[in-house]
């Protein structure tokens, strides 16, 4: 289908009063760097970003008062009030786009919360998707990128959901990369973990000197074992301080380990979520059913990274 033609489709659909739908992929940050604490409180970080094929799912029903409905296997928790980020990046679009249409969602929740792979940014990346497909605007819309800001941190690299930098507080956003396949496991203990923990416990102080970004990322290896081998030479400096807080995510770092044919393990974000790369689609679908076997309360999901 042609752009126009599909644009048009959706308009009259959304008119029709038919659902509008999308997927809220999980964010895997393949490395991260925190490079310091600005004077204002604010850490300064720089992370090359992945998502995975896997994720929530959104649907709004448009031209309906503002209202959200939550379920699926793991929306035990989660409440559909104010402080929902789903809502809360709808109201952010009503601010940026006076007048505009909104609707009534519907999330299934799918990705564990506060698990480092942005499951609650995701979704509220996503529902700032559906409002701007329902109202004609697009996802460049500078108006649309300053509502994401304002929701949180990590909602403007999920805006688009496709590879590439991320720097500042999540507000720079390198060009889109090309990634070579990444076959991917997800792993997460159970154990939910919040970022400002991890933070504090990282115990950088306020208004101490940045250390210098990288330029390397601009151009990424095509080939999937140049890249793992770039990402070797980095890591995740949010790891130690949640692994003191969460124990567990070494126990899981530790199994991801020795795994067969695991090529990387590392953990995403403040997380306790934890991925391994492997050479291909059956090897990472082997180690999420031997997962499934050997450590059944783990959550793990096979998947491709892009």
């Amino acid at each position: 289908m042609e752009p126009e033609t599909e644009s048009r489709g959706r308009a009259i659909a959304a008119s029709a009063g038919i659902a509008l739908r999308t997927r809220a992929r999980a964010k895997v940050n393949l490395d991260l760097r925190v490079l310091g604490r600005r004077a204002d409180g604010y850490h300064e970080l720089e992370s090359l970003v992945a998502f995975a094929g896997i994720g929530d799912e959104l649907s709004l029903l448009p031209h309906r008062p503002l209202a959200l409905a939550i379920s699926g296997p793991r929306a035990a928790g989660l409440e559909a009030d104010d402080g929902n980020l789903v809502l809360r990046a709808a109201r952010a679009f009503e601010r940026a786009f006076p007048g505009s249409a909104s609707g009534a969602f519907h999330l299934i929740k799918r990705l564990p919360i506060a698990s480092g792979i942005g499951g609650g940014s995701a979704d509220a990346a996503a529902a700032l998707r559906l409002l701007a497909r329902l109202n004609g605007v697009s996802l460049s819309d500078r108006r649309l990128r300053e509502a994401a800001a304002s929701v949180g941190a990590d909602v403007p690299v999920c805006l688009e959901s496709r590879a590439r930098l991320m720097a500042g507080i999540g507000e720079k956003l390198g060009a889109v990369l090309r990634l070579p396949s990444l076959f991917a496991v997800l792993v997460n203990p159970g154990v939910p973990v919040e970022t400002v923990s991890v933070f504090r416990a990282l115990g950088l102080t306020a208004g101490q000197p940045l250390k210098a970004a990288r330029d390397h990322w601009a151009v990424l290896p095509p080939e999937a074992q140049e890249l793992r081998a770039l990402l070797a030479c980095s890591g995740n400096d949010l790891a130690a301080p949640a692994q003191s807080i969460a124990p567990e995510i070494g126990d899981v770092l530790t199994y991801l380990e020795g795994l067969p044919g695991n090529r990387l393990a590392r953990m995403s974000g403040s997380g306790a979520t934890c991925f391994a790369l492997f050479d291909d689609c059956n090897a990472s679908a082997a180690a999420a059913k031997m997962l499934a076997k050997q450590r059944p309360g783990w959550w793990a999901r096979p998947t491709l990274l892009r």
